[in-house]
């Protein structure tokens, strides 16, 4: 007989044994035929049924999909706070706990002056004075500490000192309404009206939805008794609109003096969120962004009467660069670290509606080890830039003319032209990459009209084509890594085991990338497990809610799907081994 661990050999009973003895072979027998049967279930049922199987892990998927993570550390007022979460008292609370937040006009300005001197500044205190009265468990539990003034961050101190933090993020800032556009919004920008659907507003959706949901969810599961083995961190900047200078830009490095680099387990912000495609209905967390350059382009040529005027001035011919620019722009390309390649093989692997023509050139790639050189035409990245600009531009340079200013006068011809110049830099690609190009194009228009080409912040001279970066410079961000661990659980499975708790099976995880940048770029240091995220889901809800424009809201039952998302995931990695 085969006993669990070693092999025992039990000898036949005879005739010559006693009743007692046979009964006890008998027994032994019994017994051992039981645990035969019930190993399999016993090793199943002991191991963590939310991580992707060895099985699953060792097989060539190149989308593998974890189970359902559901948090098996539970109380009775834990299981109670669930059911709150979703009663009709709590969202009756959520909501007007969002509408008080979205009603305090957190805005902030791309020419905003130092913080404590811009009076502008001024409406961030009462919005910290909101918070404060809106949660009190949270501000009662957590330490709280003020760093550069308005920025907010939470500490809720783990038992298990050894154990990483988890960090979850939001802004309080907002985009401005202009007072021009006040009167076409269905409902006043900062009124925080609720329609029976849907919480109207500035800051609605981007991103007052997800600060507000975190610290509902703290605060429901302090109340709830939780006590966490794992430090819990809460980072709200306030200008993460004009780049995060001041809020982003002093937190993490506060962080990183406090904890370390790489102190950090995994860190989750706003970002990309679900959506349907192929067939198939996805979760993108963000896990890469691009990166972000900005050119000045300064043409200094004479002036003189505008009666007078030469063949080509200085706007003539800064159009003319601009127009060169434009005819020359960047060719689609995925690079191996690009998410999209990944989510490309998830939809391969699950979207019943996948292109076959994609599927093919998938196929090809795969089989032929690696890509195309990246001098050469990327037919894969071709094809997928087909399904439009918001697709091109996940793995494409985009480069677009977004200021320009010359002349003073009408009768006085210009002497100093400028334009700016955007760039979104490509996974794979480089900022000295786009410098050098925009560089060489200018130096074509540079020889064919005489003029000095003086590159990247020299000084500006007569008859002359200046370039300038400005100090956003950033290059693409380092790649979350998404691949299952043979030894141990990680934060994108994690996420993904929350994500389909949630939502169900029928949801497929695969990585996103952000065309934009989030406040996150100053947190590299913190973890490499970094992921940009808004988990709420409103089917009925076109797009992104409006950020940035008119009639910006967000769908309740989104918001409150972000709660639940935020409460699980927070006790999933307490539980987690990462």
């Amino acid at each position: 007989m085969k006993v669990w661990g070693k092999q025992t050999l039990v000898p036949p009973p005879t005739s010559d044994k006693s009743p007692h003895v046979r009964f006890l072979v008998k027994l032994v027998l019994l017994l051992g035929a039981i645990w035969y049967l019930l190993r399999n279930y016993i090793i199943v049922r002991t191991e963590p049924s939310t991580w992707i199987s060895p099985s699953q892990r060792n097989s060539n998927t190149k989308c593998p999909q974890v189970e359902p993570l559901f948090p098996s550390q539970t109380t009775e007022q834990l299981d109670a706070m669930g059911d709150f979460l979703k009663s009709e008292t709590f969202r009756n609370k959520s909501i007007q706990r969002l509408s008080g937040a979205v009603q305090i006009p957190t805005e902030s300005f791309d020419d905003m002056g130092d913080v404590g001197k811009d009076p502008r500044w001024d409406s961030f205190p009462p919005f910290a004075t909101y918070l404060k009265k809106t949660f009190p468990l949270v501000h009662s539990t957590l330490q709280l500490e003020k760093v550069n003034t308005h920025a907010l961050l939470y500490t809720w101190p783990g038992t298990d000192e050894t154990l990483k933090p988890t960090l979850l993020m939001a802004h309080q800032d907002v985009v401005p309404v202009p007072d021009s556009t006040v009167n076409q919004w269905t409902h006043p920008p900062f009124s925080g009206h609720y329609d029976g659907k849907f919480v109207w507003g500035r800051g609605s959706s981007d991103c007052k939805n997800q600060l507000i949901a975190i610290l509902e969810a703290v605060e429901a599961l302090v109340e709830a008794g939780f006590a966490p083995r794992r430090t819990l961190i809460l980072s709200f900047g306030f200008d993460e609109e004009i780049s995060g200078q001041d809020g982003a830009g002093h937190l993490a490095p506060y962080l990183i003096s406090k904890y370390g680099h790489g102190s950090i387990a995994v860190i989750v912000d706003e970002g990309a969120v679900n959506v349907e495609s192929w067939g198939a209905n996805f979760a993108l967390p963000g896990v890469a962004e691009k990166g972000y350059v900005d050119v000045d382009i300064v043409v200094r040529m004479p002036g003189g009467h505008s009666s007078i005027p030469p063949k080509h001035n200085g706007i003539g011919v800064a159009s003319e660069l601009i127009t060169l620019i434009e005819a020359n722009p960047y060719d689609p390309y995925l690079d191996d670290e690009n998410p999209y390649l990944e989510l490309l093989y998830c939809g391969a692997e699950h979207a019943s509606e996948f292109p076959s023509k994609l599927k093919h050139l998938l196929h090809k790639r795969t089989t032929k080890s690696g890509t195309c050189s990246k001098s050469k035409k990327d037919h894969l990245a071709i094809e997928a830039s087909k399904a439009g600009p918001e697709i091109k531009y996940l793995f494409t340079t985009s480069v677009a003319v977004d200021i320009i200013n010359g002349g003073v006068k009408t009768n006085a011809l210009p002497e100093r032209t400028k334009i700016t110049v955007n760039h979104r830099v490509n996974v794979g690609s480089t900022s000295k990459a786009v410098l050098n190009k925009i560089a060489h194009l200018a130096e074509q228009v540079a020889q064919k009209y005489n003029l000095t080409l003086n590159l990247y912040n020299s000084t500006e001279t007569p008859s002359s084509i200046t370039l300038f970066h400005r100090d956003t410079l950033l290059e693409p961000a380092p790649v979350t890594p998404t691949h299952p661990d043979s030894d141990k659980s990680t934060p994108y499975e994690i996420l993904s085991g929350t994500t389909r708790a949630l939502y169900g099976k029928s949801l497929i995880v695969a990585p996103g990338i952000m065309t934009g940048n989030t406040d996150t770029r100053y947190y590299w240091g913190l973890s490499e497990h970094i992921f940009r995220y808004g988990p709420g889901w409103d089917r009925d809800q076109d797009g992104l809610g409006n950020i940035h424009t008119v009639n910006e809201k967000v769908g309740v039952q989104a918001h409150l799907d972000t709660v639940r998302w935020m409460a699980a995931f927070v006790r999933n990695m307490d539980e987690a081994d990462v």
